[in-house]
């Protein structure tokens, strides 16, 4: 196995950390909003599979990351699921909404979602021809959770509220819908691994959200399920899990959850993950990606502090979040270089 990604992720220790970015493949990249205007919107890039394919390699050839990941969007599972979907320029995605056990029961059967997102599968296709032979393609989807609180407000909310409410008024309904979405996501990871995804990544945005006995029952238990049938069905399939803002929940995660790494926000410290989180596996993670912003030596000195902070087991350098828009691409550059010229 000579995949630094992949190598980080069996458990080994390297010299140097792969370096991979969330949004990788986005906005902040004239290359990216050139094609995105020549796709038309947005959704219409995501089921473009040339052009979906030539965005995700458009980082690779300009940074030469040792991971690419997949360029589609994680409502695409709802969408596939029979939501409407549609996103409103400098506001997001909106969508149809389900508050009610008739909204469920109207969403398609799980494997009527292949119908919608064959694109994305022969985008994955197409990666895998391209890509350079040491890049690990990584595919991914929302965790169910996440995915939920956009299916039940029809937006993205500041505080999940609409979903807390569901999930706490309507209990039986929550489940059904958290079940619905988890089986899809199964389904859905499962396509992308058989079209050559290397590692799947389950994004938990909105996981910090979920106190108490709700983490473990709506983060953490839809994520270990998932897992679980993935590894039965793709024994080997390294899987990242990505509880965002999890806190103390990150502590013991990869085992409660099967997760092969567990990636980790800027709202902890790299030392405290170390001490706490690494113990059970490699982590991925965490620079602020306000640095991608600011620059200069505070980009360089936080750099230099993830890497030491991690260089005693494995670990992925990445963002705690994802790059923004208004970040400077000659930023990321220099923050590889610094992550690749690190001498302890």
């Amino acid at each position: 196995m000579t995949k630094t990604i992949l190598r980080a992720l069996a458990g080994e220790t390297l010299p140097t950390p792969p370096i991979w970015m969330m949004r990788q493949a986005g906005r902040y990249l004239p290359e990216y909003r050139a094609t995105r205007a020549q796709a038309g919107d947005f959704l219409s890039l995501c089921y473009n599979p040339e052009l979906a394919a030539e965005v995700t390699l458009q980082p690779i050839r300009r940074y030469g990351f040792d991971a690419a990941i997949l360029f589609a969007d994680i409502l695409l599972v709802p969408q596939a699921l029979g939501a409407d979907l549609w996103f409103v320029t400098g506001e997001g995605p909106r969508l149809s909404t389900i508050t009610d056990q008739a909204g469920v029961d109207a969403l398609k059967p799980t494997d009527a979602i292949h119908d919608t997102l064959n694109p994305v599968y022969e985008t994955v296709r197409i990666l895998s021809r391209e890509l350079p032979p040491e890049t690990t393609l990584i595919g991914f989807a929302g965790a169910p959770w996440t995915v939920a609180t956009y299916m039940i407000a029809g937006r993205g909310t500041k505080d999940q509220g609409p979903a807390h409410a569901l999930r706490e008024g309507a209990p039986e309904v929550f489940d059904a819908l958290i079940d619905r979405i988890t089986d899809a996501t199964i389904e859905y990871l499962s396509m992308q691994i058989k079209a050559g995804a290397e590692v799947v990544k389950i994004f938990d945005s909105w996981a910090g959200s979920l106190k108490g006995d709700a983490f473990a029952k709506y983060a953490l238990a839809p994520t270990k399920r998932i897992i679980d049938a993935l590894k039965a069905r793709h024994p080997g399939i390294p899987v990242i899990a990505f509880p965002r803002e999890g806190g103390e929940n990150y502590i013991g995660f990869h085992k409660a959850s099967g997760a092969d790494c567990v990636a980790i926000d800027d709202s902890v410290t790299p030392e405290w993950a170390a001490a706490n989180v690494q113990t059970g596996g490699c982590v991925q993670g965490n620079l602020a990606s306000r640095h991608m912003v600011t620059g200069g030596q505070e980009l360089v000195d936080e750099t230099r502090k993830v890497v030491a902070a991690f260089k005693n087991g494995p670990h992925i350098f990445n963002l705690g979040h994802g790059i923004t828009p208004d970040a400077d691409p000659e930023n990321v550059a220099l923050m590889i270089e610094t992550v690749r010229n690190f001498k302890a």
